[in-house]
């Protein structure tokens, strides 16, 4: 099988199991994040460990899945907002382990594991909330879930067409040689194009609410994808893992995600009630 073929039916897998997962509701969806916090976690914290640096792995996936399921337990309405508190404690104690662990480095030991913790299992949890009444007006419901990955996937093929073609001036060229404004402008504009459509679908938000979101999406999505360059620049490697054939690991995948949904989340909480 050739690349091609491969990284096509990748492709085609992922989007049938994130969309169906949204589809049957907050559970599956939950579960199916729940994963990909914990093999992104590990995949981050795989990455940035070598001889001096090494966060602790366990006590952090633990930690990540504490404050992963806290977020998703409130968001389904599980239990009250004073469980939420649970997070400060799940992520302080980190610090406190390290003093049993007699690594070197123990502060950058735990500021990276803290980082994992936020990178990752934060935003994941948070996006439990784009079902929720509680951020949206109305019963619970997937086409915000929808909306924001259709939006995501429809900016990075756009702005990858059209940058193809037309791409000539470089975007971010010490971070990712590959990227050109005509390619973001390319996607932004399918993104914007899409969301206006998915306003005529989902009306769990009007039109201009739509379009508001989209340039959220395509602008802390871009710059999540920059961010996750940054790191494997640093680090000198291609590709995050390989954990998705011809597609690399799970950061490769949820670069954008990672950053865009904390701004959705507010853009939401604030102003689609």
């Amino acid at each position: 099988m050739n690349n091609f073929s491969t990284r096509t039916l990748t492709a085609l897998f992922f989007v049938i199991a994130t969309v169906g997962s949204a589809v049957l509701g907050q559970t599956v969806f939950s579960c199916l994040l729940l994963i990909i916090a914990i093999l992104g976690m590990q995949e981050f914290i795989t990455l940035i460990s070598n001889e001096n640096i090494q966060p602790a792995k366990w006590p952090t996936l633990i930690a990540g899945v504490i404050v992963y399921s806290i977020f998703a337990a409130h968001a389904m309405g599980l239990i009250a907002e004073t469980g939420l508190l649970v997070i400060f404690p799940a992520i302080f104690v980190l610090f406190i382990l390290e003093l049993w662990r007699n690594k070197a480095n123990p502060f950058i030991n735990i500021a990276l594991s803290v980082t994992t913790v936020i990178y990752i299992a934060v935003p994941l949890g948070l996006m439990m909330y784009f079902f929720d009444p509680v951020v949206l007006s109305g019963p619970f419901h997937y086409g915000i879930v929808l909306g924001f990955l259709f939006i995501l996937w429809a900016n990075d093929t756009g702005a990858y067409l059209v940058g193809s073609v037309i791409g000539r001036h470089k975007l971010f060229e010490r971070i990712s040689p590959g990227k050109t404004w005509e390619g973001s402008i390319g996607g932004a504009v399918f993104a914007l194009l899409l969301a206006w459509g998915l306003s005529f679908i989902f009306k769990q938000l009007g039109s201009s609410q739509w379009m508001i979101l989209s340039v959220i999406i395509v602008l802390s999505g871009s710059l999540g994808d920059l961010v996750e360059s940054m790191l494997k620049r640093s680090l000198a490697i291609k590709d995050s893992g390989n954990f998705f054939p011809g597609h690399g690991g799970i950061l490769d995948r949820f670069d954008a995600v990672l950053l865009a949904v904390p701004f959705v989340f507010v853009y939401l909480a604030l102003f689609c009630h």
